[in-house]
């Protein structure tokens, strides 16, 4: 018998409010519809209400997950338009808070991931590592959430003592090792929930456009740090994670493996740290006439930015597109033909960030 299943708007399986509508032939799903815009706040409008430094404020308010990536892009953006080249101990300090932000991520993710399939252990061990990163962005920044790092030219504060943080990464990075990874990528508890669930070809990854590490999941190794390198990424040395499967197991692995690269890329950042200033200037921020893309690869994949530029006190347009919008959408084709019991788990994998899809 065929029936109409409603997931959300809210439900204790979803992070935030959205709704996956699917229509089922006894415990088989047949289609899935999805919908948004149950939070929506119009910052890109209000953007235009306020003066660069303000919209620097508000455009962090997008996502508490991913804020520094949001001021980042928004501020690359507008640099772009000014000719403005900031310092290389910004740079390098944008990294190390953008990996701290991924890890971060990440870990939130596997942490409601775990709680998803039922693994309550689990859920507590990554989220004491959550912790950890988070006392790590707190000590550079002063905040825990919506750290107040990036500024038009540069960075609002420096890491004056970058060796003090090696030994807090050594230790995540043991647990890591030993005991998250090993968890998701080998228990017997795991692989019967997530292997073969939620399947997402290469050739349906490309027709739905998406990116991240949902697109790297399912073989497509498309990366913003690695096709297009911003930052002092390409000093770093970073490396892509991909996997050829397309399930939910991929995506785990997928994520699992880049905590452990942005581990490394953090370690090799604050040692290299160079010395010299942290903004390109002081005092307010001179935006000419002009408009600029930016693009930079958030936790959840490719963050982009559009910016215009009037010549006046704040923009005149900005435009968000975020990693989210795209994928979120590839939830339909990943539940047709799966059991409705892992609804919830496939919708999970794509990790959907409702904050940033309705800005």
């Amino acid at each position: 018998m065929a029936y109409t299943f409603p997931l959300g708007p809210y439900h204790p399986a979803l992070e935030e409010p959205f709704k996956v509508n699917v229509r089922c032939n006894g415990e088989i799903i047949e289609s899935a519809n999805i919908e948004v815009g149950f939070s929506f706040r119009g910052i890109e409008l209000l953007a235009q209400s306020r003066n660069w430094i303000e919209v620097v404020t508000l455009i962090e308010r997008v996502c508490g997950i991913c804020s520094n990536t949001h001021t980042a892009t928004f501020c690359t953006a507008a640099e772009s338009i000014a000719g403005i080249e900031i310092p290389r101990r910004a740079a390098m300090i944008r990294v190390i808070m953008a990996e701290l932000e991924r890890l971060h991520s990440h870990l939130l993710w596997a942490g409601i991931g775990a709680e998803d399939i039922g693994f309550h252990s689990l859920f507590m061990e990554v989220f004491t590592l959550r912790e950890r990163v988070m006392d790590m962005l707190e000590a550079i920044s002063g905040n825990r959430v919506n750290y107040g790092m990036n500024c038009i030219g540069g960075v609002l504060r420096d890491i004056p003592d970058p060796e003090a943080h090696l030994p807090v990464l050594d230790a995540m990075e043991a647990v890591l090792a030993r005991t998250v990874v090993p968890v998701f990528t080998r228990d017997a508890t795991v692989l019967a929930r997530t292997r073969g669930v939620g399947m997402l070809s290469l050739e349906q990854a490309v027709e739905w456009a998406v990116v991240g590490p949902v697109a790297r999941a399912s073989g497509r190794d498309i990366d913003v740090r690695k096709d297009e390198p911003y930052l002092t990424y390409a000093e770093l040395g970073f490396k892509s994670v991909c996997r050829p499967e397309g399930d939910v197991q991929a995506r785990i692995v997928v994520r699992a493996l880049e905590m452990l690269e942005s581990l490394r890329l953090l370690r090799q950042a604050l040692r290299a740290l160079p010395a010299g200033p942290l903004r390109a200037s002081e005092g307010l921020p001179v935006i000419p006439v002009g408009e600029a893309t930016a693009r930079t690869e958030a936790p959840r994949g490719e963050a982009f930015y559009y910016v215009a530029s009037e010549g006046g006190a704040g923009p005149a347009r900005v435009k968000i597109r975020t990693p989210s919008f795209v994928n979120i959408p590839a939830i339909e084709a990943m539940l047709v033909g799966q059991s409705l019991a892992n609804l919830s788990i496939i919708q999970a994998s794509v990790d959907p960030c409702i904050s940033c899809t309705d800005r």
